[in-house]
């Protein structure tokens, strides 16, 4: 038997019944994780950092440095070309990129790029990659922002997209909106595997098309729902789980700077809570916890640069380059407390999913990516010394820069902005049509006419509602494409006397429009 064949093998024999990603935003792994190198001997973390430096241009350089900076005050560029010329000379261009972006920034923030937080001053983070398996061959799937690393992470390609939206692009939205390549989720659809996606204000997913249909968005469900089904019977939680941290407002925990880190690891610690004090569930459950990319900080490791394309799309990108390091750590009773030095990126979670439900693989990237399943003990007993609970103090919670996070904006927040217009604007064509086409037949007295013709008044109202004071403050602004999936899909279920729904929030019996072809 080959060893890929054994290992997708070890997938399907191991006793994880329920993986649950949670998906964070924007660190590297020697900022977040290198200090773990003081508990694991194995991992490569600062003190293989140590010689290392980046120098700004400008005559100072600056070396791998600890840190206690809860919230660092600019967001290092992370797009494709920064990304490039930061890897560059073995990781040498960092400082100097930030610097390029805010050639005003003061010595102290270009010394936090270089930064990395010391050992316990992560209280969910730091625990958790003490206790469980820390992986410290995570590269991003390729050497840019958010958008595409989260593609490769549910699909397996970015359809050569290597970008964001930005400027004209952010007015044709049609390449990104264009995601319509098969997903985790339509595999784990036809295999009849039950799945959720957990998120507090707007799914990123639904960039995905597919995620737009009405039978996949009736597994959306408002992250508040996660810790009752996370309680509940064994047998009821989905088999797979994907939770979005928040993206938007004061609040936002998906660690995306400038907001204070430890919003994020009170979601993590919550996240592992919830799991852990289900003994039941906790027994059969694999936890991820994973960044989609770096965010622009410093990581001491050279991506490797032999990477198999994931498919065709290769015109703009031949998707050889990985990105950077990011933290990742595997979480369960059946994984030790160690390190796992296998080369993985995005896709060999895929590839450990497909493996074990036995699943037709999502592209040529995901098929040859190593399986995490090594990294998962089969035989004995599942552990009985994991934490019983994380804590991440209330005082922690207070940012210390409150005026930071009422003003930051950043790239993700401004594309899922520009998505949630273009939804907008398919769902007033959609109710227009509807009107029209209930207008034509409504003298058959047919109830489904008169059913459709209702609902195309109201969706029409929804969308007149949703563009309203379009540019308004950036708070209306947020609440508004926060808004738009829950208060479509209840409007839906308003339109239909009698249509049962599981979710106070999220209704089952969603319809969105899907941008036609």
């Amino acid at each position: 038997m080959s060893e890929v064949e054994q290992n997708a093998q070890s997938a399907q024999n191991d006793p994880i019944e329920h993986v649950v990603l949670l998906l964070m935003e924007n660190h590297s792994f020697d900022q977040m994780l290198g200090c773990l190198d003081a508990v694991h001997d194995k991992l490569d973390g600062v003190r293989n950092a140590a010689g290392k430096s980046n120098a700004d241009g400008k005559g100072n350089t600056f070396f791998p440095r600890p840190t206690r900076e809860r919230q660092m005050k600019h967001d290092p560029n992370h797009e494709h070309k920064a990304v490039m010329e930061q890897i560059a000379a073995d990781n040498s261009g960092f400082v100097r990129s930030f610097v390029n972006d805010y050639p005003k920034s003061s010595l102290a923030a270009r010394q936090d790029v270089m930064g990395y937080y010391p050992l316990g001053f992560l209280p969910a983070l730091h625990t958790l990659g003490s206790q469980f398996t820390v992986c410290d061959r995570w590269f991003a799937s390729l050497p840019g922002p958010t958008w595409p690393n989260r593609f490769f992470a549910l699909t397996g390609t970015s359809k050569g997209e290597i970008g964001m939206p930005a400027g004209l692009d952010a007015l044709n939205p049609r390449w990104y909106t264009e995601q319509d390549q098969d997903t985790i989720f339509d595999r784990l659809n036809a295999a009849r595997k039950s799945w959720s996606v957990y998120f507090y204000d707007f799914p990123a997913s639904l960039l995905l098309k597919n995620q737009r249909r009405a039978e996949n968005l009736a597994n959306y469900r408002s992250f508040d729902r996660f810790f009752a089904d996370a309680a509940g019977p064994v047998e009821q939680f989905p088999q797979f789980v994907l939770i979005e941290p928040k993206y938007f407002g004061e609040a936002q925990n998906d660690d995306h700077p400038p907001h204070n880190i430890m919003k994020a690891e009170k979601l993590i610690a919550d996240t592992y809570n919830a799991l852990r004090s289900n003994e039941a569930l906790w027994e059969r459950t694999l936890l991820v916890i994973l960044y989609d990319e770096h965010g622009g900080f410093y990581d001491h490791v050279a991506p490797p640069a032999d990477a198999l394309a994931p498919d065709d799309h290769t015109a703009s990108f031949d998707f050889k380059q990985l990105g950077v390091r990011v933290p990742a750590i595997l979480v369960s009773p059946w994984c030790e407390a160690d390190v796992c030095n296998e080369r993985f990126d995005h896709c060999s979670l895929l590839k450990y999913l497909c493996d074990k439900w036995q699943m037709p693989s999502l592209g040529r990237r995901a098929e040859a990516s190593a399986n995490l399943g090594v990294a998962i003990r089969r035989g004995g007993n599942a552990r009985t010394d994991t934490p019983a609970f994380i804590r991440v103090p209330n005082q922690a919670l207070i940012a210390e820069h409150v005026e930071l996070e009422r003003k930051s904006s950043n790239g993700n927040q401004d594309g899922l902005h520009h998505f949630a217009d273009f939804l907008h604007a398919e769902l007033d064509l959609l109710a227009a049509q509807a009107v029209e086409a209930a207008a034509q037949l409504a003298r058959t007295g047919n109830a489904w006419v008169r059913f459709k013709s209702a609902l195309g008044s109201l969706m029409m109202s929804f969308g007149q509602w949703l563009s309203k004071d379009f540019y308004d403050a950036r708070d209306q602004r947020d609440a508004r494409t926060s808004q738009a999936f829950t208060r479509l899909r209840q409007s839906f279920h308003d339109a239909t006397p009698g249509t049962a729904h599981n979710d106070a929030q999220a209704p089952t019996s969603p319809v969105v429009p899907v941008s036609p072809k």
